[in-house]
């Protein structure tokens, strides 16, 4: 069961398009899971693929992930910007532009 919660994650976060980004949160209810953030996050955490573009994901504020996986928060904030995501501050996504809509 876990690792097909997992494969559907993946999908999921394979489906964001380039300079958008979506919530551990909104994930978890496209999956019908409302209450399955916190394990969308470990799910993303353990990835070791590259061709998963996990560093589209952020919490609910959001606020990147200081421990991303692949090099930490810089390295997420990086690829996020390369893809044109504005930012409100050092550490927070500006959500009014570059979330994807939950519908």
């Amino acid at each position: 069961m876990r690792g097909d919660f997992s494969k559907k994650v993946y999908q999921v976060v394979r489906k964001i398009p380039k300079g958008r980004v979506m919530t551990y949160g909104q994930i978890a209810r496209q999956l019908g899971k409302p209450q399955a953030a916190r394990a969308v996050g470990n799910i993303l955490h353990q990835n070791t693929s590259l061709e998963i573009p996990c560093h589209r994901v952020v919490n609910k504020k959001g606020k990147i992930a200081l421990r991303f996986a692949f090099g930490g928060g810089k390295e997420q904030k990086r690829k996020l910007l390369i893809e044109g995501i504005k930012f409100k501050d050092k550490i927070h996504v500006d959500l009014e532009k570059s979330l994807i809509s939950d519908n």
